[in-house]
C-alpha cells in the first residue's frame, strides 16, 4: 500500500487551520442582546422578544440566587398569542440556535391522552433529557477533541500500513524506511490526499446505534424498539459481525472512528449527571399550536382525548412533577414552558382555568402591515429576496430587486391578506413564487445576465391574479 501512494511536496500538504468565532451563550446575554439576535430574523412584535429576552436572563439570575431562596424561584410560563405567520414559531427557532441549554420544540396536536393510541405528554420532557445528554455529549467530545483525532490518525494509518511480522532480515534500516513511508503518509492524509482511498474496517462500525424506549412511545416506536431487539438476537446467532470487513472511503472511515472516539472519550455517568441538571434547571419546553386543544365545552358524551384530555396532562408537568426517563427521574417544577397559538377559532379563555393559571404571562403578537412586509423582504439576514438572489445566482443570473419593486410585493401581500385569508407572512412565499416563476423557470438559460424586478416588472406579473380575487384565492 505504502508504494501506490505518491508523496507530494510539503508546500501542498500544508493545511490552514480554520479560524473559530467567538461566540456568546444566551446564558452570558443580557436582554437587549437576546432581542438584538432576534431583530436579525424576526420583524416587529418588539413586546414579544422583550418578553421572551426577560424569561430567558431571569433563568441565568436564578442560578446566582442563593441555594435557600433559589428554589422558591419558579419560572414564569408565557403563552405567545397572535395569528399565523406573525413570527411565533420564528421565535421559539431561533431561541432554540441561540441558546446552550437544553431546548425543543413540540407540537400539541400530537399528544392524546394517556391510555389512548399516541403520545402521552410526559415524552416532551423525556425528549428534552434527549437533548440535554446530546448537547453535553457533543461539548465533552470536544474537549477530548485533539486526543480523538490523533487516535482516529493512527487507525486510519494502521488500515493504510497494515504491521509487518518481524523476520530474521528485519533491521533498524527496514523500520527507519517504514517509519518515514508512514510519516509521508499521514502528512497526505492530513491534506485530505487520501480521502477517496479505500480501507476496509469492521462492518459493526456501520450499524446505526440501537436504542431501545417504550416508555410512553406510539405503536411505531414500539415496532421500531422490536426489530432493533429481534436484529440483536439475529446477529448473536450468527456469531455477529465483528469478524465481517467492509470497503469504504478513508474520509468515511475518518467519520466513522471519529464517532466510535469520541464516545470512548465521554464518561457516560459524567453527561448524564450535567445534562440533568441542565434538563431541570435551565430546561425550556416551546409548545406550538396550543390553542388546536383548547375545546368550547361540549355535551357530547364522548371523550375527547386530544383536547380538553391533553390540558389534564399538560397541568401537572407545567406545574412541576417528576417524569421517568432512561436517564433518570426529572423534576419539572423549574423548566421553562412557551406556548403558542393562533386562536383564530377558539380562545385563552377555552384553555381549561387550572392551565390558563399555568401561563400567568400572556403576549399578543400584531398582525403585519405593508410596512412590516417591506423590512421582512429587505432586513434578515435570512431575507425571502435574499435568498432567490442566491438561488439564480448559481445559474449565473443576477438578481436586482429596486425598492420599489419590494413595495409594491408588500402592498400586494398585505391586499391579498386583507380580502381572503390572512396568513401572515407566509403569504410573500406565494407571491414571490408566482413573481419569479418564468424567470426561475428559464434561469438555466440566461447565465451571464442581470435582470432588474422593478415595480413594472411586479404589475405584469401580478396584477390581474390580484385584481381577480377568485384568481388570487387559489394562486396567492
Amino acid at each position: 500500500m505504502a508504494d501506490q501512494i505518491v508523496v507530494k511536496e510539503d508546500k501542498e500538504l500544508a493545511v490552514q487551520p480554520e479560524e473559530k468565532k467567538k461566540t456568546i451563550s444566551l446564558d452570558e446575554m443580557v436582554p437587549s442582546q437576546i432581542v438584538a439576535e432576534l431583530n436579525k430574523y424576526v420583524i416587529g412584535q418588539e413586546k414579544a422578544k422583550r418578553t421572551i429576552a426577560v424569561a430567558l436572563r431571569n433563568r441565568t439570575r436564578r442560578k446566582r440566587l442563593p441555594d435557600k431562596i433559589r428554589e422558591e424561584v419558579y419560572p414564569k410560563n408565557i403563552i405567545m398569542i397572535g395569528p399565523t405567520g406573525v413570527g411565533k414559531t420564528e421565535i421559539a427557532r431561533r431561541i432554540a440556535r441561540l441558546s446552550n441549554a437544553p431546548f425543543i420544540k413540540v407540537e400539541a396536536t400530537k399528544y392524546t391522552e394517556v391510555g389512548y393510541v399516541g403520545r402521552d405528554v410526559e415524552s416532551m420532557v423525556r425528549d428534552l433529557m434527549g437533548s440535554a445528554v446530546s448537547m453535553v455529549r457533543r461539548e465533552l467530545a470536544a474537549e477530548n477533541a485533539k486526543a480523538v483525532e490523533s487516535r482516529v490518525e493512527e487507525r486510519i494509518l494502521d488500515l493504510l500500513i497494515p504491521n509487518v511480522n518481524s523476520t530474521a532480515n528485519t533491521d533498524v534500516q527496514f523500520d527507519n524506511a517504514r517509519i518515514s513511508a508512514r510519516e509521508q503518509i499521514r502528512a497526505q492524509l492530513r491534506a485530505g490526499l487520501l480521502d477517496n482511498t479505500e480501507v476496509e474496517i469492521p462492518s459493526q462500525l456501520m450499524r446505526p446505534k440501537v436504542g431501545i424506549e417504550l416508555m410512553g412511545g406510539t405503536m411505531d416506536d414500539i415496532q421500531n424498539a422490536m426489530n432493533s431487539l429481534g436484529s440483536i438476537f439475529q446477529n448473536a446467532a450468527q456469531g455477529g459481525p465483528r469478524n465481517r470487513k467492509r470497503k469504504v472511503s478513508v474520509k468515511r472511515a475518518r467519520e466513522l472512528f471519529t464517532e466510535e472516539e469520541s464516545e470512548r472519550s465521554v464518561d457516560q455517568e459524567k453527561a448524564n449527571e450535567i445534562a440533568k441538571e441542565r434538563t431541570e434547571q435551565m430546561g425550556i419546553i416551546f409548545i406550538d399550536e396550543i390553542d388546536k386543544i383548547a375545546g368550547k365545552n361540549s355535551s357530547s358524551s364522548s371523550p375527547d382525548v386530544s383536547r380538553e384530555g391533553v390540558q389534564r396532562d399538560i397541568l401537572p408537568i407545567v406545574e412541576g412533577t417528576k417524569v421517568t426517563t432512561k436517564w433518570g427521574v426529572i423534576d419539572t417544577s423549574h423548566i421553562l414552558f412557551i406556548a403558542a397559538g393562533a386562536f383564530h377559532v377558539s380562545k385563552p379563555s377555552d384553555l381549561i382555568p387550572e392551565l390558563q393559571g399555568r401561563f400567568p404571562l400572556r403576549v399578543e403578537l400584531d398582525a403585519l402591515s405593508a410596512d412590516d412586509f417591506f423590512r421582512i423582504l429587505k432586513e434578515p439576514e435570512n431575507a425571502i429576496t435574499l435568498q432567490y438572489k442566491e438561488l439564480l445566482k448559481t445559474e449565473g443570473v443576477d438578481v436586482v430587486f429596486t425598492d420599489e419593486a419590494i413595495h409594491r410585493v408588500s402592498e400586494i401581500a398585505y391586499e391579498v391578506n386583507s380580502t381572503t385569508e390572512n396568513i401572515g407572512a407566509r403569504r410573500l412565499y406565494t407571491i414571490m413564487e408566482t413573481l419569479l416563476d418564468d424567470l426561475s423557470f428559464n434561469a438555466s438559460e440566461m447565465g451571464g445576465q442581470t435582470v432588474e424586478i422593478t415595480r413594472e416588472y411586479v404589475d405584469e406579473r401580478l396584477s390581474d391574479v390580484v385584481k381577480n380575487q377568485d384568481l388570487s384565492r387559489y394562486i396567492l
